[in-house]
């Protein structure tokens, strides 16, 4: 017997998916294992409140911070720091741009912080505001502030003049 609104789920689950698995591949520094991973651990738990999603205002913005959520959650976890070896896997789809930014700023998120990874996909991928990324990671607005502060410090000391050699291409 199938659950009342599992077509309108299906068709919310297509739509938001590549956008998902893109933040969590952010998220993740590319390890595209652990997005799908996150992908579809995020669409799992939203199913399980999808008779209720009537309540959510905006069901794609609850996706993203479930998202952020669960990636925070595994980030905690004592096998997180476990990182895989070898090349990164050749991409089915073109990607667009620059390869070797796309590689650059890869490494240099996976070297900061998991929440401070988080606060740069927030404010800067996903384009959200102070007060937005704040309530979707759980602390104040100066957190959000101080640790976007810091990953940008970070970020600008890891790339170098090799950041704006890359982006200038």
């Amino acid at each position: 017997m199938r659950r009342p609104g599992t077509e309108d789920f299906r068709q919310f689950a297509a739509g938001r998916t590549s956008h998902l698995y893109r933040s969590a591949c952010l998220l993740t520094s590319g390890d595209t294992h652990l997005a799908e991973d996150l992908v579809q651990d995020t669409l799992g738990r939203m199913y399980a409140l999808w008779g209720r999603v009537h309540r959510i205002d905006n069901p794609a913005g609850y996706a993203q911070t479930v998202l952020v959520r669960a990636f925070l959650s595994h980030a905690r976890r004592r096998s997180a720091g476990e990182r895989p070896t070898g090349e990164l896997p050749d991409s089915a789809a073109p990607t667009g741009g620059d390869p070797a930014l796309r590689v650059a700023l890869l490494d240099a998120l996976s070297q900061l912080a998991p929440k401070d990874r988080a606060v740069v996909v927030l404010r800067y991928w996903e384009d959200r505001s102070v007060e937005e990324t704040a309530d979707v990671m759980n602390v104040s607005s100066a957190a959000v502030r101080t640790r976007t502060v810091r990953a940008l410090a970070r970020l600008r000391q890891q790339l170098g003049s090799s950041g704006a050699e890359l982006a200038a291409r």
